[in-house]
């Protein structure tokens, strides 16, 4: 098992933008309330005006009192709409500036490529040992890091390729296995793996990130942005 030495974000935010290099929604529609509420609304008042009393009809300044009321409902629905879409345009466009950049999101895939391969850790509370056990295809273990001592939180880290045994590994997909421990105890950890921001979408409750073929996710699902 060999140690990793200690890297800086900017340098594995490199690492990553030339392994994302050499790799290769939701959709959802809604009847709108006020569209409901008019159409029932005029659905209601011909109704009205076709079983009116002949010898009392509707007076008109009643029937165009109910229409301006339907019109300012609307006028208030569109107005929300419009403001609505303001702030999601905002959004979208601060959130724009992510659209390439790398990201690590909850996952135990690696790529490895041949500018090396670029993977994460979470964890719950301090671990002063952390290990990364990465295996192939068939399941076979191929190289072990010791990523040493780690604070609670998020980290990053980077795979040169090389084998336990010192041979160059062949490039693909792996898996990560971590392990932590505390004192002896294990600590809980989660894999983190990379991923590259391809798009800014709009979701029900803001804008989302696309991320390739991942798909979609939230903002708050992004663990840490390879800066």
């Amino acid at each position: 098992m060999s140690a990793i030495p200690a890297t800086s974000d900017a340098t594995t935010a490199t690492r990553a933008d030339a392994i994302l290099a050499r790799l290769g929604g939701r959709q959802g529609s809604t009847a709108s309330a006020t569209d409901e509420m008019q159409n029932r609304f005029l659905t209601l008042l011909t109704t009205q005006l076709k079983n009116q009393d002949p010898l009392n009809p509707m007076d008109n300044a009643e029937v165009t009192s109910q229409l301006a009321q339907m019109s300012t409902v609307q006028g208030i629905e569109n107005l929300n709409k419009m403001f609505q879409q303001f702030l999601d345009t905002n959004s979208v466009s601060e959130l724009s500036a992510l659209v390439g950049r790398g990201v690590l999101i909850e996952g135990e895939r690696l790529e490895l490529t041949q500018a090396g391969g670029v993977g994460g850790v979470e964890l719950a509370q301090p671990a002063d040992q952390v290990t990364v056990t990465l295996f192939d295809a068939n399941g076979l273990p191929v190289r072990k890091l010791d990523l040493g001592a780690l604070d609670a939180g998020t980290h990053n880290f980077v795979w040169d390729g090389r084998a336990d045994d010192g041979q160059i590994a062949a490039p693909g997909t792996y898996r990560m296995v971590i392990e932590a421990k505390s004192n002896g105890d294990p600590v809980t950890a989660k894999a983190l793996q990379l991923a590259q921001v391809t798009a800014v979408v709009r979701g029900p409750n803001g804008a989302d990130l696309q991320l390739g073929s991942d798909g979609i996710y939230r903002l708050d699902e992004i663990k840490q942005v390879l800066s």
